[in-house]
């Protein structure tokens, strides 16, 4: 995208997990951890404030939020107030509303913050919401929720590639393993070894509970600025530097191929495109694993290994530290939960503190210089990726 440089200065997230605070009280730790985070921040600078949430009406029974959640931070913006809506992907869409909206000079400092509040006393309720997220009249009603059509993607791996439930066990283990380095992580307190996660029991075979990421509550929130304005809050800012999207499909019957994720090799190339970066010039990546089979078809579709050889990736440890590639050094969504609203923007907030050298020694990358974040919606029909670099573009 042309136009003026993105910087992120600055980023906190809340505790993830079964949360007793509402959605209103949500929104103020996140702000309230945000004006920590950046001593710099006045809120009278911030002229515009984006509002990542999937399913607040149906969730936390709030609609127009986004003014609730200026409010709640104690902000008044005065360019641009909007909600951004992608299931999944809200956080992520916030923070590219935000980008173009800065590069294209309609705003100059902008708040991202994203949110859910997802654990409803009746379970019953929150997965009736969830089944929304889908095309409802056909996939929906009809049991095509997300755990049931992931396993049938993971079925259909096991089918092509001889893709086994050790493989997958291998994803939830690393990803479980960050997260007990990440005090933020719904999971930080819980080990889970290969073997306990291959006894859990069953969701929709071939996934078991630790092949699945959960209903969870939690907020998260970021700072954009323009170029010229970045030294006012950090000397260390984060560039935003390329980003993609592709969507091929909604109902199911569309859906093609469960395995070649056709969206999200193109949502990456274009992303790498725009930042003039290749694959081979990630050092470390934020990917949606809301399954664990999903992680293994996304090592495929950014070309990190051939296709079917996804598992054998993450088996041979090249997804973890002194691997090829760093993935979920935070502990993806497997660890840390999944608030929808929240996930993306928690994701920018890992690769900030990565690319400043803030996290435990125990996940923190070697030489963190650039960063894909990769955020998919409903039925893997949506893919929206990011690129982010210490170095801004020449």
């Amino acid at each position: 995208m042309n136009g003026r440089r993105v910087a992120l200065v600055g980023g906190a997230t809340t505790k993830f997990g079964i949360r007793a605070a509402s959605w209103p009280e949500l929104v103020q730790e996140a702000g309230a951890a945000l004006f920590a985070a950046v001593p710099g921040l006045d809120s009278d600078r911030v002229d515009s404030l984006f509002v990542g949430a999937a399913e607040p009406e149906r969730f936390a029974f709030q609609s127009h939020v986004a003014p609730l959640a200026a409010e709640q931070m104690g902000l008044k913006p005065f360019r641009i107030l909007q909600r951004t809506e992608l299931a999944c992907a809200s956080g992520q869409s916030a923070i590219r509303s935000a980008y173009a909206a800065i590069a294209s000079g309609l705003s100059d400092v902008a708040v991202c913050v994203g949110v859910e509040k997802m654990n409803l006393p009746s379970m019953a309720e929150a997965n009736t919401s969830m089944a929304c997220v889908m095309d409802r009249p056909w996939d929906g009603a009809h049991g095509a929720t997300a755990p049931p059509f992931f396993a049938m993607v993971a079925q259909r791996h096991m089918r092509e590639y001889g893709t086994t439930e050790e493989m997958m066990a291998a994803v939830s283990e690393k990803n479980h393993r960050f997260a007990n380095t990440n005090p933020t992580a719904q999971f930080h307190e819980k080990t889970f070894s290969r073997e306990k996660l291959l006894r859990l029991p069953w969701v929709a075979p071939p996934l078991r509970l630790g092949d699945c990421s959960s209903m969870t509550d939690g907020a998260a929130a970021v700072v954009l600025v323009a170029e010229e304005l970045a030294p006012e809050f950090t000397d260390t800012p984060v560039w935003i530097r390329g980003t993609g999207q592709y969507s091929d499909f909604h109902n199911l019957a569309h859906a093609g191929s469960l395995t070649e994720w056709t969206g999200l090799r193109r949502a990456a190339q274009e992303a790498l495109r725009s930042a003039r970066l290749t694959i081979d010039d990630v050092d470390f990546a934020e990917l949606h694993d809301c399954f664990t089979i999903s992680e293994i078809i996304e090592y495929e579709a950014l070309g990190l290994c051939p296709a079917g050889q996804g598992g054998s990736f993450v088996l041979d440890g090249q997804a973890d530290i002194g691997g090829k590639l760093v993935v979920n050094p935070r502990g993806g969504l497997l660890g840390c939960g999944h608030p929808l609203g929240a996930t993306g923007i928690a994701q920018a907030v890992e690769v900030v503190q990565q690319m400043t050298h803030r996290v435990p020694a125990a996940r923190q990358v070697p030489r963190p210089g650039v960063a894909l974040v990769h955020n998919l919606s409903g039925s893997a029909n949506v893919h929206s990726v990011m690129v982010y670099s210490r170095e801004a573009a020449a």
